[in-house]
């Protein structure tokens, strides 16, 4: 028997047609539901009136697809991501927009810097660890998309031996970023 305030042992036991646990759980499941949704309205500005009738609804969104609750997890989880989409729902439907003027953000979008260079220059500076020719052999394949065969060519170079050479390149850069910035 699951304890009494164990909401994923009642579950487990009303999936198994246990009435009791079922009607339990409901009332457990209630309770907290309403904290979780009351939180959340006045979270987005809004008056707590308007609880009772989403966690009617989450109840019923269980109720539903409580089939869809994997019994290796937790439940609370899984019920406050139905709270999140049904309050979600219900203040679509009162017409709540979450509205962020960007004369506000203007400061901070000036001075975010490009992710992308940051990037390029992370890359460049993993590729430098590298010896000479690994780094060539690294660049000429997997940035530039270049076969084996052809970088072979280049490099007078089996193609077997380019693909070994870009293997321990590519398992080096691996050790390095893991090792993390020096």
């Amino acid at each position: 028997m699951a304890d009494q305030n164990d909401l994923s042992g009642l579950m487990r036991l009303a999936r198994q047609g246990n009435e009791d646990a079922y009607r339990q759980l409901l009332g457990l499941v209630s309770v907290w539901l309403r904290s979780v949704v009351r939180r959340g309205l006045v979270a987005a500005g809004r008056s707590a009136a308007d609880c009772e009738d989403v966690v009617q609804e989450t109840l019923l969104a269980m109720h539903l697809k409580r089939d869809t609750w994997d019994e290796a997890q937790p439940i609370e989880p899984w019920l406050r991501a139905i709270a999140r989409h049904k309050l979600v729902d219900h203040l679509r439907r009162r017409g709540y927009r979450d509205h962020v003027s960007i004369d506000e953000q203007v400061e901070c979008l000036a001075a975010t810097t490009d992710p992308d260079a940051d990037a390029r220059a992370d890359s460049r500076r993993l590729l430098e660890s590298l010896p000479d020719r690994q780094r060539r052999i690294v660049e000429e394949i997997s940035i530039e998309g270049h076969r084996a065969a052809e970088v072979a060519v280049r490099f007078g170079m089996s193609e077997g031996a380019v693909r070994v050479t870009l293997h321990r390149a590519l398992r080096a850069l691996a050790a390095v970023y893991r090792k993390g910035p020096s």
